[in-house]
């Protein structure tokens, strides 16, 4: 993680990512999973971008389980935007970094 990109996890979801008051982009991963770590910079730099507008969270779905079904996340890497505790979108896979600021300020706005 980084100063800019937080763990979150089954304990903590809720608080984090379900009652912010800022958008939340979760990037649900796994260690072992080699286009997680393509996408991990494309995040970390994202979250530098956008920090003080939004929270950046990394949720790892080897160790919890119960929210990669709740939110039916079947491929990572997979980013979801919540905002007011719903999703807003959902991106599968790598994509570079100006397509997910596209879609991220879609949902957030470019200085929100």
């Amino acid at each position: 993680m980084s100063e800019f990109v937080q763990a979150v996890n089954d304990g903590n979801f809720a608080e984090a990512v379900l009652d912010s008051k800022k958008p939340v982009l979760v990037d649900f991963w796994a260690q072992w999973c080699g286009p997680c770590r393509t996408l991990a910079p494309i995040v970390a730099a994202l979250a530098q971008q956008y920090a003080g507008t939004a929270r950046f969270m990394k949720l790892n779905v080897d160790d919890n389980p119960q929210l990669v079904e709740r939110y039916r996340v079947q491929a990572i890497p997979t980013l979801i935007l919540f905002r007011d505790g719903e999703e807003k979108q959902r991106m599968v896979g790598v994509a570079r970094k100006d397509l997910i600021a596209q879609a991220f300020d879609a949902h957030v706005g470019a200085n929100n």
